[in-house]
């Protein structure tokens, strides 16, 4: 059973910084490709930042750039998203998610931009909120 579970989250002042990370059970994401996404109420699921299954790719949404980054550590079996720079237009809840097929996605960029639709395993979520 693949398990992915968010932390990191919460509270952040306009200018902050936070670190997510996913502590993924189940499978080994050095062969898995693998995202964050966020959503706020009323919008689509949006792809913020994602890898590809060897780390080689990475894609960022194109405004997120330099302010966010993705990375991973392959022996703790987890992903992470450091944020920089947050505004208040960050604040959502913040999903990450695989894809079950090793070695897939390779063009990481092209589905990270399709909001998530082919990543089937997902977390619970966590909020960000980025407020005075």
């Amino acid at each position: 059973q693949v398990t992915l579970v968010e932390s990191g989250g919460g509270l952040v002042q306009p200018g902050g910084s936070l670190r997510l990370s996913c502590q993924v059970s189940g499978l080994s994401i050095n062969e898995h490709a693998m995202g964050w996404f966020r959503q706020v109420p009323g919008k689509e699921r949006e792809g913020v930042s994602c890898i590809s299954w060897h780390g080689v790719n990475t894609y960022y949404k194109p405004t997120l750039k330099g302010r966010f980054t993705i990375s991973r550590d392959n022996a703790k079996n987890t992903l992470y998203l450091q944020m920089f720079g947050l505004r208040p237009d960050d604040a959502a809840m913040y999903y990450c998610a695989t894809v079950s097929r090793p070695r897939e996605y390779t063009n990481i960029g092209y589905y990270c931009q399709r909001g998530g639709t082919d990543f089937d395993k997902w977390g619970q979520g966590i909020m960000v909120t980025v407020s005075d």
